[in-house]
């Protein structure tokens, strides 16, 4: 059964930096898209990072420059390291996985509601 779960969340000041975790469990990373996703009570939920199962990372215009994606198989964790955080950054972060074989991030570019393992998320609030 393959779990995820983030941490690493936190309240910063604008222009800080953050780096979040998501530790997978029984999962093959090579068979798997991996996706940040984030959501505040204003926005819908939106993709931040997308890493596919060739891990090649993919991102959002809004935060390109800012975030980098990157695996670490040793510590079967997919970190989001996220600098020049600014007020509109604050969300709640997920990360989610659905299965693949072999893909890129553009074939791992979907919807949220194609994906079907979701960690239970970290808080990322950013003050101005």
């Amino acid at each position: 059964q393959v779990q995820l779960l983030e941490s690493g969340g936190g309240s910063v000041q604008a222009g800080g930096s953050l780096r979040l975790a998501c530790t997978a469990s029984g999962i093959t990373f090579s068979r798997y898209c991996i996706t940040w996703f984030r959501q505040s009570p204003t926005k819908e939920r939106e993709a931040v990072s997308i890493l596919g199962s060739n891990g090649l990372p993919k991102y959002v215009d809004s935060v390109k420059g800012r975030v980098t994606t990157y695996l670490d198989i040793g510590k079967k964790s997919v970190y989001l390291q996220m600098s020049g955080l600014r007020a509109e950054d604050t969300a709640m972060y997920y990360c989610a996985a659905i299965a693949c074989t072999y893909c890129s991030g553009d074939y791992c570019a979907r919807p949220a509601a194609h994906y079907n393992i979701w960690g239970q998320g970290t808080q990322v609030t950013v003050s101005s």
